[in-house]
């Protein structure tokens, strides 16, 4: 993962134990307040939540320490690979995409960060500007040429 992605990561289990957490406790003592807890929504939600918080907090404490952090920026290549931005031309509408390859817990294909494990981004390791690639989809098969690799830092 890049150095932001680690960054996005501890940042949201901060707030996960900094702000929902309490949040969360809060809620389920005003529940508790309210009586029977047989038929007592806002306590059953509570509870719920508590769980979902302390799923998504063990999900994070765990990638975060088994988190491999590479540094597009401190990297010097010219065939793609992890934290590469690539610039391709498709190879049927002539419209230009870029692509940064991140780690899984940092897609945002809106922002253009694909998994690095995503069929687009696999079809494109190794390969160097000048290349084609062929990236078979659910939808069929489309070609792309590499027009330019580069690596900077991610935001």
């Amino acid at each position: 993962m890049t150095p932001a992605g680690l960054q996005k990561l501890r940042d949201e289990l901060r707030n996960i134990k900094e702000v929902q957490r309490p949040q969360n406790v809060a809620d389920i003592e005003t529940a508790l307040g309210h009586g029977d807890l047989r038929e007592n929504a806002e306590y059953h939600a509570a509870k719920e939540r508590q769980a979902e918080l302390a799923a998504r907090m063990a999900y994070l404490e765990s990638h975060i320490s088994l988190a491999q952090v590479i540094d597009p920026a401190e990297m010097n290549s010219n065939k793609v690979a992890f934290g590469a931005t690539v610039t391709l031309m498709d190879a049927d509408t002539e419209e230009e995409v870029v692509y940064c390859l991140v780690g899984e817990d940092e897609t945002n294909v809106k922002a253009g960060k694909i998994s690095i494990t995503a069929p687009i981004a696999r079809a494109l390791l190794g390969k160097e500007a000048g290349d084609d690639a062929t990236v078979r989809l659910p939808k069929g098969t489309r070609d792309f040429e590499i027009i330019n690799v580069e690596y900077k830092a991610v935001d």
